[in-house]
């Protein structure tokens, strides 16, 4: 347990710096911080230190699991030894009994009545029977006890894999952030896709790469793939709208476009930095749809 609390005490003091550095107002400060971040030339964290924290999640997780297979482990045997010392009771119980009615029926024979291998049945029987009620009502406890130990065992198998098939993608991310030909990214993302099919950013990125390529009508087939999957996706209109530019089609650019800017208004400065866009600028429809964002308040 002190391991588990020291390591989420690493974690915290690692993701300390993200933590405070999100305010909630907006200050011309923060708009040359903005402006330092967006010319960072390498990320703030290195693959090595996203590397160690994934590995850390994964070891609590597993000392998490470890701990609780011997707490239920710890619940079955005092489980299994309160009705170990009920069943020894009762039979202690019913052995005094027997002893007392003997001693009674010993002294009924004396006066007539009933013998002592009729009252020494009957006690049997009834001991018999009060034994069988006392196992099994803790077999069935011991049945429901099984049922939920198999059942989180099952929640936390599923849980591992899930973990293992987020650390596998986050790597193949970190390889396609590193790749510099469109080719090998296509590859990396289609192993992405591979692993999680409905991974709709994979998607679009591939989409992006197959613009690299020169191939507009992939993209396109790519960004229709990926608003089946998710009809308000920001970045596929971005990507569709960069596709039609490609193929001349203004008219149908300038409308995914603004759904594109609608979505997300981080678009917007894109028109104007992405060399893909150059074409879109002064499209007449374009300014018309988006003149009322633009306009003064």
């Amino acid at each position: 347990m002190r391991s588990i609390i020291k390591r989420l005490a690493i974690l915290a003091a690692l993701c300390a710096p993200l933590l405070l550095s999100a305010e909630p107002a907006l200050t011309p400060e923060d708009s040359n911080v903005d402006a330092s971040i967006d010319n960072l030339s390498e990320p703030l964290y290195s693959p090595f230190i996203e590397r160690y924290m994934l590995d850390e999640i994964r070891s609590l997780r597993i000392d998490m699991e470890r701990s609780h297979r011997e707490m239920a482990a710890e619940v079955v045997d005092r489980e299994l030894g309160a009705a170990d010392k009920a069943v020894s009771y009762a039979t202690n119980t019913v052995t005094y009994f027997f002893y007392l009615i003997a001693a009674v029926s010993s002294a009924l024979v004396l006066i007539g009545w009933n013998s002592i291998r009729d009252i020494k049945d009957k006690v049997h029987k009834v001991a018999n029977e009060q034994v069988a009620e006392l196992v099994e009502e803790y077999e069935k406890r011991l049945r429901t006890i099984e049922k939920q130990l198999k059942q989180e065992t099952a929640h936390i198998e599923s849980n591992r894999e899930e973990i293992t098939l987020t650390q596998e993608i986050h790597s193949l991310w970190l390889r396609a952030s590193q790749e510099s030909s469109p080719a090998g990214k296509i590859a990396i993302y289609d192993h992405i896709l591979a692993l999680r099919k409905d991974d709709i950013e994979a998607i679009t990125y591939k989409a992006d790469a197959a613009l690299d390529q020169n191939e507009p009508q992939w993209a396109i087939n790519l960004c229709h793939q990926a608003l089946v999957l998710d009809d308000a996706n920001a970045h596929a209109f971005y990507q569709l709208a960069c596709a039609h530019t490609c193929q001349g089609n203004l008219d149908d650019a300038a409308r995914y476009f603004t759904r594109a800017v609608a979505q997300s208004e981080s678009y917007r400065d894109e028109l104007h930095r992405d060399p893909a866009l150059s074409e879109l600028r002064e499209h007449p429809l374009l300014i018309e749809l988006l003149a009322p964002n633009t306009a003064p308040a």
